[in-house]
């Protein structure tokens, strides 16, 4: 979903990604053919107008999980102002714990071949990917299932096509760390319920999931910076090198910066990766890093999974599956 292509262009977008989620696919099409909706989402900064943020700003002032489109519109339009404040200070922070089964294949791969990670996420939130070595895997291949981790830790699984790298254990995590303009502590009461709210209403599993990575989170919190990214992170790579090979990844992050300062994010990228400092794993729709995506353009609502600027695999957004280029 493409976060600066104009309201009602946006939610169509997202309706036809959202497609495991009816009631969101019903609200996102209702918004589509509404004027007077559109028309107040539009009063918002565009950044604060996507469908999930408003969504899950709804749902936390109380619109039920089922609610019907004229529930949205009502809750909307009759909006007294607490609504959009909540839009306003609130972001869509979720950083899906689930993304790990898909970044877990190349970081290994990395570790196996440098050694021990010192992992730096970009929009970190909360911190609750940065702990691939503290789950376990299913992976559903063609094949069979494969299996990596201890059966006792939380399990994530991942349906899983092509030649792989498969990972057949865990990286060795030296130290783990993060950047984000507005870290979230996830020890707090109220962040853990904002984050469960922003899941899509159907889907219960990925709340478990989110539950488990608090969780793991609380009990070994990763060093989070605040800052821009654009400014802090050469300067984070560095320290992190004190720890193990650094490599940096992302998730639906740099969606959020405009084309100049995407531009200005991979071209950094590149540098730090051919100086040496990095390994960079970039996982983002395909309009976000043209130069990452090249010609490996994915199905509708997939993400390109790259490393080191070159695409690798398909992703699904929450985590759900891989398919290896």
């Amino acid at each position: 979903m493409e976060l600066f292509s104009g309201t009602q262009q946006t939610y169509a977008e997202f309706a036809s990604q959202a497609t495991d989620s009816p009631t969101f696919v019903a609200w996102t099409r209702g918004v589509v053919g509404d004027p007077e909706v559109l028309a107040w989402l539009g009063s918002l900064p565009p950044l604060k107008q996507q469908p999930n943020l408003v969504f899950a700003a709804a749902r936390w002032h109380g619109l039920a999980p089922d609610a019907t489109y004229a529930d949205l519109r009502a809750a909307l339009l009759g909006d007294d102002g607490t609504l959009r404040a909540t839009i306003l200070s609130r972001s869509t922070q979720t950083n899906e714990a689930g993304r790990m089964a898909t970044l877990l294949p190349l970081l290994r791969e990395i570790a196996l071949r440098d050694g021990p990670i010192a992992l730096l996420e970009v929009g970190a939130s909360g911190g609750l990917t940065l702990h691939p070595d503290r789950w376990s895997y299913r992976y559903r291949t063609p094949e069979g299932d494969l299996r990596v981790g201890d059966p006792a830790a939380p399990e994530l699984g991942c349906l899983a096509d092509g030649p792989g790298p498969w990972p057949t254990d865990l990286p060795e995590i030296a130290w783990r760390g993060g950047l984000d303009l507005h870290p979230l502590d996830v020890t707090d009461d109220d962040t853990a319920r904002w984050l469960e709210t922003l899941v899509w209403p159907e889907h219960d599993d990925r709340r478990a999931v989110l539950r488990q990575a608090i969780e793991v989170a609380r009990q070994d919190p990763p060093h989070l910076v605040r800052g821009d990214l654009l400014e802090v992170l050469p300067g984070l790579v560095e320290q992190a090198a004190a720890h193990g090979l650094v490599v940096v990844q992302h998730s639906a992050v740099v969606a959020y910066l405009d084309d100049l300062d995407r531009a200005r994010f991979a071209s950094m990228m590149g540098d730090l990766v051919a100086s040496g400092a990095c390994h960079w794993l970039s996982n983002e729709g395909p309009q976000v890093l043209p130069g990452v995506t090249g010609d490996a353009a994915p199905p509708s609502g997939s993400f390109v999974l790259g490393v080191d600027g070159r695409a690798v695999a398909h992703t699904h957004g929450h985590g759900r599956s891989i398919t290896w280029l």
